[in-house]
């Protein structure tokens, strides 16, 4: 038996929903995702839930925020759209610090991986 037939990779046909996106080609997109059945019918019992995504150019490349919407219709959604993205952009930059703060408290050690000595044996500093 093999690690993958012991996993659940299945969909739930209760949880379905289907996109529809939104965008203004040119600050980013709003996805509506709409509850379906399993038939492909709107599902009325559950609420459409709005999906915010945008993109931040950085000197490294694209950071891409994504952040849900709580408006009941698209236009509620957009008239969030700001300050949900304001509000990702702060969250990600927040992580991005504490991911440095971590990765500048590390502790290297000669033998370690990224260390004086890279992992390679007798490649570390060692003391007659």
């Amino acid at each position: 038996m093999s690690e993958a037939d012991s996993l659940n990779i299945t969909m739930d046909p209760e949880s379905l929903y289907r996109e529809e996106a939104y965008t203004d080609r040119k600050i980013g997109s709003i996805r509506v995702m709409i509850p379906i059945n399993k038939d492909g019918s709107d599902d009325s019992t559950r609420e459409k839930v709005y999906v915010g995504s945008a993109q931040l150019m950085t000197p490294m490349g694209a950071l891409p925020l994504s952040f849900e919407l709580d408006g009941v219709t698209l236009e509620e959604a957009l008239d969030q759209y700001a300050d949900a993205a304001k509000l990702a952009l702060e969250k990600t930059m927040e992580e991005l610090k504490e991911m440095q703060r971590q990765q500048a408290s590390s502790i290297v050690t000669p033998d370690s991986p990224g260390g004086l000595g890279g992992g390679i044996p007798g490649g570390g500093i060692k003391m007659p």
